[in-house]
């Protein structure tokens, strides 16, 4: 049978999964509180946790977090200089919101960031990268036949930084891939607050077969290709979130 083709058994989204990094979960080693709490906020966001516009609340995240104010608020505002919160002062703090322009704008510059590094990584790229990076498309392709919307998306999220990150990494650019690394923050949080649940659940199969040509150009060595394939990829990812939207309203 087709490694690709096998189905995700009943513990299937942990065992995918239980390799991957955790952002929190490296951040509770040897960090301070305000880091932790920074990083824990931070993973809820991208998963979509809370709206555009939604406020939110200190007290809650003392709470959940079993620390003090001063903590939150270091946390709060990183995420608000990263473009994920907004502190209004007198007021309090709310879940950034982009119009649809700024989140046409950022996915076109992020398309061609990505582009540009998936060019150079199909120049650069070792076998031992190859063999990486085939690995971690093949467990995507698992999670293809997950019927549970929220272990999809979820999932996809986590296993499409990883596979992304292998690609970064194949570009031997430190510099590049931290500059990449708060783009992709943006990116999962423009995506997963737009107001529609899990849209990428519904579209794994097509980003899956995205990743299987950007795969083959970097298995080619073809940096053209690479690019023009990466820079679709991301391109893509605004007209599924303006579908979704649309399929949510009814329209």
């Amino acid at each position: 049978m087709d490694h690709y083709a096998r189905r995700v058994p009943a513990d299937g989204i942990s065992r995918l999964l239980s390799d991957v990094p955790s952002s929190a979960a490296t951040a509770r080693r040897g960090m301070r509180l305000g880091s932790v709490a920074y990083e824990q906020i931070k993973e809820q966001l991208l998963e979509g946790r809370w709206a555009a516009g939604e406020r939110l609340s200190l007290e809650t995240f003392k709470s959940q977090l079993g620390v003090s104010k001063q903590p939150v608020m270091e946390a709060l505002r990183r995420l608000d200089a990263d473009g994920l919160v907004e502190i209004v002062p007198q007021v309090g703090c709310r879940i950034a919101s982009y119009s649809p322009q700024e989140v046409g704008d950022f996915f076109t510059l992020f398309a061609a960031f990505e582009g540009a590094i998936a060019g150079v990584a199909a120049d650069r790229r070792t076998e031992e990268d190859l063999v990486t990076l085939r690995e971690m498309h093949g467990r995507i392709g698992e999670l293809t036949d997950e019927h549970d919307v929220g272990a999809r998306a979820h999932g996809y999220r986590v296993l499409n930084r990883a596979f992304h990150g292998v690609i970064h990494r194949m570009a031997r650019s430190n510099l590049v891939e931290e500059m990449s690394l708060r783009m992709w923050d943006l990116s999962d949080f423009l995506i997963n607050t737009a107001g529609v649940p899990q849209p990428l659940a519904s579209a794994l199969d097509d980003r899956h077969a995205d990743h299987d040509a950007i795969l083959q150009a970097l298995i080619a060595g073809d940096s053209a290709a690479a690019r023009a394939e990466m820079e679709r990829h991301i391109l893509g990812t605004v007209q599924i979130i303006g579908d979704e939207g649309r399929l949510a309203a009814g329209q």
